[in-house]
């Protein structure tokens, strides 16, 4: 498929909306309390972070955007904004901040350098807040550019009952160097001593639809939780060598993994 352009500037880029819902933290104790909440360092931002229950389950994916001194806003998936507000407000207790939703429209530009570094879709890209201008990517090509990067997505391949090692999280949301926030235990825990199950992969596949089963050989093996024509996310067995063969769904349609 081949997406039409718009020119940004005085350069010709692929625009694709980002739904996205926004919590500002601000206030002079924002970094620190910010710091004490997230999963990564929060003086590196922008950075990808998790909002976590103290036994590491997601409660949010979050980007963390630093605009001055004492004012951050968070990025995060629609439909989570008010668990991020919820969430940070239970936990405020003496910190000087205050947490409240925002409002902003936010477009994905491919091949731009400027506004907030985007990782998501395997190619460089940037989101812009309250830009004027117009997308112009389908969503089917956004989604095979997504699948095909191996990046999770909330409702899809990200929930509560997902730690986040197996969907990989922990290479781009996880500091290991800072100090403690909700989860860092468990994570810590199973960084360094434990391993997953599971994990992500990509499938180059003939056909699938989420939920089919994965198999190798006779045995189920995972899960696929999104699908494209050819491409798949599936949760697959840590023990399934890469590049094997796989069937998936009931009619044991072929396909093999990805390394990624």
């Amino acid at each position: 498929m081949i997406s039409r352009l718009v020119r940004v500037g005085t350069v010709t880029r692929r625009v694709a909306l980002r739904p996205r819902e926004f919590v500002r933290v601000s206030g002079p104790d924002a970094e620190d309390f910010l710091q004490r909440m997230v999963s990564n360092d929060v003086t590196t931002a922008p950075c990808q972070a998790l909002l976590l229950t103290p036994k590491a389950r997601v409660i949010a994916p979050v980007v963390v955007v630093r605009r001055s001194e004492d004012d951050f806003l968070l990025l995060t998936e629609p439909r989570l904004g008010e668990a991020v507000q919820s969430t940070l407000l239970r936990a405020r207790f003496a910190a000087k901040v205050e947490i409240e939703p925002e409002k902003h429209r936010s477009v994905l530009v491919f091949g731009e350098d400027r506004g907030i570094p985007n990782r998501e879709y395997g190619e460089p890209a940037s989101e812009l807040l309250d830009e004027d201008v117009e997308p112009t990517l389908p969503d089917e090509e956004l989604e095979r550019l997504r699948i095909e990067a191996g990046t999770p997505a909330w409702g899809k391949e990200i929930d509560d009952s997902i730690l986040p090692a197996e969907a990989r999280l922990p290479e781009t949301h996880v500091s290991f160097t800072k100090g403690c926030y909700p989860g860092q235990e468990p994570i810590a825990r199973l960084h360094y001593r434990g391993k997953v199950n599971r994990q992500l992969r990509v499938l180059e596949v003939d056909s699938a639809e989420p939920g089919d089963e994965v198999l190798h050989g006779e045995k189920v093996v995972g899960r696929v939780t999104s699908a494209v024509s050819g491409l798949a996310l599936a949760y697959v067995r840590t023990e399934v060598p890469g590049d094997a063969e796989l069937a998936v769904g009931r009619d044991r349609k072929t396909g093999r993994t990805l390394v990624t």
